[in-house]
């Protein structure tokens, strides 16, 4: 089925930057789940080239201190929603991305696997930009027509103990109003 706005799992509401960092889906897997994150390069910092640079494999190390502890690090994400709005793809939604790591939601793990993985630029300290949830909300209903999305969650969820984000800030509520028939996580929705 062809869903209008996407091609091979490209968005056309999002700049393409390819990252070399994916790998296939498992055969017969089936997209279910989106999972929210924040990312900040360096910490707490917004703006300039350094996420891009991070999920193509051309951060240089000597950029910044903490660039040194993600030398050699090979991640991704689909989707990188900028402070100002603007949506960034790295990855078809039909591939795997690295976003997730050690995972899982409701007893089944490998999250990549079957996962939507999307950035918000930000920090667990900071709220994130109005902007931000401008585009993330016409971002989660594309994917919702062209995937059989059923729940959202967040790093922190699928790997607890391990991951924070997307952090306090995060507007779940609001979430939870723009998306009534989607699975939250329990204790965002109590």
């Amino acid at each position: 089925m062809r869903v209008p706005g996407w091609e091979a799992g490209w968005w056309s509401g999002a700049r393409r930057v390819e990252s070399p960092n994916f790998g296939p889906r498992p055969e017969g897997v089936q997209v279910s789940l989106v999972v929210l994150h924040n990312i900040s390069l360096p910490p707490d910092e917004f703006g300039g080239p350094y996420v891009e640079q991070f999920f193509t494999n051309r951060l240089d190390p000597a950029g910044h201190p903490y660039f040194l502890t993600l030398a050699d690090v090979q991640v991704s994400a689909h989707f990188f929603l900028r402070r100002d709005g603007e949506v960034v793809q790295f990855v078809s939604a039909d591939a795997r991305a690295w976003h997730a790591g050690l995972s899982a939601w409701q007893g089944r793990g490998n999250c990549n696997d079957y996962s939507i993985g999307i950035e918000l630029e930000g920090s667990d300290s900071q709220p994130f930009a109005p902007r931000q949830y401008q585009a993330l909300w016409p971002l989660l209903q594309a994917l919702c027509a062209a995937y059989p999305i059923s729940a959202i969650a967040g790093h922190e969820h699928v790997a607890p103990g391990r991951k924070t984000d997307p952090g306090p800030h995060f507007h779940w509520h609001e979430l939870a109003r723009h998306f009534p028939g989607i699975e939250l996580p329990a204790q965002v929705t109590a």
